[in-house]
């Protein structure tokens, strides 16, 4: 018989406590909605009562997103679940995700409870939300450090008290492929009502096994997958999604009757506009996605890859979004051209948004010969990624005094606009040192990255600035053919970012 496995992506929650990345609203919603043409199950929008962005962020994806199930994560509290519940209120599927740590070191050190209390607990949480809701998934916070029989008195728990799904989540990657298996078993066996709700995974990479102890939970028996886009996620990062994916679609010798949702063309798409996004970029040797996942640079390879795909080559690129031969664009194409490129790569937008990103796309085909796949992408993503603010880029010119780069640059802040040249060790130093004189304040920039789209000689970079003020950090992005551009549209962003901040506290 077939069975489904869910996918249940935290991107947008577990994936965001990444060090370094900070999505807003509108950024979390152009992912949100990228996930919902991938096809996953279940998004996480976000942990609704951690703060007002949070909780925006989610009201704002359950009100767009229609297919996906929208999930907030709420600890087992009744003001979290009713802060959840009322940021999923728009949703036309939602759960709430209720979490409570269970193992020894948790109850002792973190929460100071006995096990008694922690089962009185989740009960309580869960048959709350219930009144809220009907799908509750309840988690044991590492389950997998926790005494095997007092996890089974916890999901006794939760399911007597309504839980749809229970989730097992191996917290800190400790555990091995073979202890998986033989906990989820374990479980499948002892936990009363066990086959009436979803058992579901979520896995960390702390000793690279994430991935390979998800798909052991789902040999034995799991009908949930927890994961993220490239494998994002705080510390070693999460399972990562399109890993999972292609492992049960390309092995379909051990994996018959296992299928997801997911449609495996919209991988490479999503992968690249949460890279962009989120500003970190995927290490070239990364399976499925990275730069080098279908680069043969051996002369045996070579060989018999031109002979024969499959000597080397166990997918193709083609079945996870990738063209490698992909020089789509260029000035002279039309409106409809781009708007089918555009659905091909899995983008559905609205009309005027549409002739807004045509607009753009005409400006980068006046600089660029050829308009790649991933230029469209970060078109799309840097629509999403622009963050309007007090300060604006006029413009700027780039000269040499006594051999130094001077800057001269134009900004509007709060509509009134000012003219600044300064002297710095490099252009982007010297621009940089135009802004803050304009400011009349002086940002540290706590990291500077540089990245190119694409791979062709006349690439737009991608910027990244992480500034930092009285202890806070704040990013920004910034894309542009030209490199000075894009890093000062970067810091102009953060520096947007960091003001917004300022007047919400």
């Amino acid at each position: 018989m077939t069975r489904k496995i869910k996918i249940f992506d935290t991107t947008l929650r577990d994936g965001e406590q990444t060090p370094r990345v900070n999505l807003n609203s509108q950024e979390k919603l152009r992912i949100a909605k990228q996930l919902e043409s991938l096809g996953v199950d279940i998004i996480e929008a976000g942990f609704a009562i951690s703060s007002p962005g949070d909780f925006d962020a989610v009201s704002l994806i359950s009100e767009h997103v229609k297919n996906s199930t929208v999930a907030s994560l709420a600890r087992a509290v009744t003001k979290d679940i009713e802060t959840a519940a009322k940021a999923l209120e728009k949703a036309n599927k939602k759960r709430i995700h209720i979490f409570l740590a269970t193992s020894p070191l948790h109850r002792e050190f973190k929460l100071k409870m006995s096990k008694e209390e922690i089962l009185d607990k989740i009960y309580e949480a869960v048959k709350y939300g219930k009144t809220l809701m009907d799908d509750i998934q309840f988690s044991a916070e590492d389950a997998m450090r926790t005494e095997p029989e007092y996890l089974v008195e916890a999901y006794n728990a939760a399911i007597a008290a309504g839980a749809t799904t229970i989730n097992v989540p191996d917290t800190v990657g400790y555990r091995t492929p073979t202890e998986i298996f033989e906990r989820i078993t374990y479980l499948r066996k002892n936990v009363k009502g066990i086959d009436a709700v979803d058992i579901s995974t979520h896995c960390h990479n702390d000793l690279g096994l994430a991935v390979a102890n998800s798909i052991a939970a789902v040999e034995a028996g799991a009908t949930q997958v927890e994961c993220t886009i490239n494998g994002l996620g705080e510390r070693a990062g999460n399972t990562s999604l399109e890993e999972v994916v292609m492992i049960l679609a390309t092995r379909k010798d051990r994996y018959e009757n296992l299928v997801t949702g997911i449609d495996t063309k919209q991988i490479y798409p999503t992968s690249k506009m949460v890279s962009l996004l989120t500003g970190i970029a995927t290490q070239p040797n990364k399976a499925i996605v990275g730069a080098n996942a279908f680069s043969h640079e051996s002369g045996i390879h070579q060989h018999g890859v031109l002979a024969n795909p499959e000597t080397y080559e166990i997918i193709t690129p083609e079945s996870v979004g990738r063209d490698t031969n992909s020089l789509v664009l260029g000035k002279l194409s039309g409106k409809h051209a781009f708007i089918d490129k555009m659905e091909k790569l899995g983008f559905s937008l609205e009309n005027e948004k549409i002739d807004e990103l045509f607009a753009e796309f005409k400006k980068l085909a006046d600089k660029k010969k050829y308009i790649l796949d991933e230029d469209i992408i970060s078109l799309v993503t840097g629509d999403a990624g622009k963050f309007e603010g007090r300060v604006k880029l006029k413009s700027f010119e780039i000269t040499r005094k006594e051999g130094k780069p001077k800057a001269e640059v134009t900004i509007t802040i709060d509509n009134n606009e000012q003219t600044m040249t300064a002297i710095g060790d490099g252009p982007v130093d010297a621009a940089y040192h135009a802004i803050n004189n304009m400011l009349g304040n002086s940002y540290d920039v706590a990291e500077y990255k540089l990245d190119s789209i694409t791979g062709d000689t006349d690439a737009q970079a991608q910027v990244v600035v992480i500034i930092e003020k009285n202890g806070e950090r704040h990013m920004g992005r910034g894309q542009s053919t030209d490199i000075v551009e894009a890093s000062i549209v970067a810091y102009i962003n953060a520096v947007n970012r960091l003001y917004k901040g300022e007047k919400n506290d």
